[in-house]
């Protein structure tokens, strides 16, 4: 019943003061619409940084040799450590090791299809060298598999703009190309994918073909390098560890010489991003936050005015017998009815505005604004203690009014 009178009362008002009344919702739309909006571009950014982050591989490490920089069992120092695909067996045994494959590259090999030709970059690797390193094949296609490592088979697979650019307008799959005058099968291309990061040039314009196969093309003993990923991001300093202990026995040198092998720790680069990306979207909301606030600061003034205004009325219904609590309960129930309507408004506008930004095609820039459940929950708890707060003052203000003050008002 209270209820009813309360809602009665808010419509009443809301009819005689139509401009206070949309001036003092808008303030409230605008805070909620840059709290959502902020935090839903701000996790939009960091998602499509993330993905192009991983577009290397998601945790992964790529190991170069180097030079010992200590003697080690009366060897000497500055030797030089040289790989071979029986390293990248030997690194399967290692405690939490989750893929592995070695890597040859050859850069400058002729490409030739027809009368097109290119200079590409060749890498000869594992199946295994698809899922670490994110290199995924389109539909219809298929990375290099087993048989073709075991056979020796002359495939081949593609990135997407080499691709596009020696077979224009058609699919290469099941086609032939000429990688040194060595015809090739094309079984394969990749999938795009965004990638900010690379070691020997983006995927999107390299060739990958059977290790074994590059090893008896190129007369290659040695491999350049070896990519490996570990079963959980927080157990890669333990897999590290235990690479060097595997290798130091390996090839004799001090597990401790961090110079015998040349690391990048992906996986630290992430760290970094998704540190930063957190200290940004708490920064924007924030701003968002403080936005709001503004908007909350205006109600709590207009509700003060709307005790001023009714003092003789507040003073009426106490003489008559009504209690502190009805009255306190009247004016924060009116405010949070104003952040309510306010609220949904700011919630349907910034739905509008995030489901008509794909159509700008801006998503390569700045991602895919995401209204998430904690987006949501923050907004929905910033905007609920702001209406609360609101309009606790002016309610407290009113219930404490003496009734005989309030009528000679």
């Amino acid at each position: 019943m209270a209820s009813m009178t309360f809602i009665t009362q808010i419509f009443r008002d809301m009819r005689n003061q139509k401009l206070r009344t949309l001036l003092t919702i808008f303030g409230i739309v605008w805070g909620t619409a840059a709290v959502i909006l902020l935090l839903s571009f701000g996790e939009g950014i960091q998602l499509n940084q993330q993905k192009a982050v991983r577009g290397l591989g998601e945790y992964i490490v790529i190991m170069w040799p180097g030079r010992t920089s200590k003697s080690f069992e009366g060897l000497p120092r500055n030797r030089r450590i040289r790989f071979k695909a029986q390293d990248a067996e030997l690194l399967k045994s290692v405690p939490h090791m989750k893929a592995v494959s070695p890597e040859y590259s050859f850069w400058n090999a002729r490409a030739r299809v027809g009368r097109r030709d290119k200079l590409v970059s060749i890498t000869g690797c594992w199946p295994i060298f698809s899922e670490i390193r994110n290199v995924i094949p389109k539909e219809g296609s298929r990375f290099i598999n087993q048989e073709d490592i075991k056979k020796r088979r002359r495939v081949i697979f593609l990135g997407t703009d080499l691709a596009e650019e020696l077979f224009p307008d058609i699919d290469p799959v099941g086609d032939y190309i000429q990688i040194n005058n060595v015809p090739f099968l094309i079984v394969g291309v990749m999938k795009r994918k965004e990638q900010d990061s690379s070691y020997n040039g983006r995927d999107t314009r390299r060739t990958f073909i059977p290790s074994t196969t590059f090893k008896t093309m190129f007369g290659r003993e040695y491999i350049n390098n070896i990519v490996f990923q570990a079963d959980a991001p927080e157990r890669m300093p333990t897999v590290i560890s235990g690479v060097y202990e595997a290798m130091g026995r390996k090839h004799k040198f001090d597990p401790a010489d961090k110079q015998a092998l040349s690391l990048w720790d992906t996986s630290e680069m992430e760290t970094f991003f998704n540190t930063f990306f957190m200290a940004f979207r708490i920064f924007l909301g924030v701003i968002g936050a403080f936005t709001l606030i503004v908007g909350g600061i205006g109600i709590s003034n207009i509700m003060n005015v709307v005790v001023e205004e009714r003092t003789k009325e507040i003073g009426t219904k106490m003489a008559l017998g009504a209690k502190k609590r009805f009255v306190r309960s009247q004016f924060i129930f009116e405010t949070m009815f104003l952040t309510v309507i306010g609220g949904f408004v700011g919630f349907a506008f910034s739905y509008t505005v995030i489901n008509l930004f794909p159509y700008l095609h801006l998503e390569e820039y700045v991602g895919t604004p995401t209204i998430s459940v904690s987006v949501s929950v923050a907004a929905v708890s910033v905007l609920g203690v702001i209406g609360l707060v609101a309009g606790y003052f002016p309610a407290r203000r009113a219930s404490n009014l003496n009734p005989v003050e309030a009528l000679r008002l």
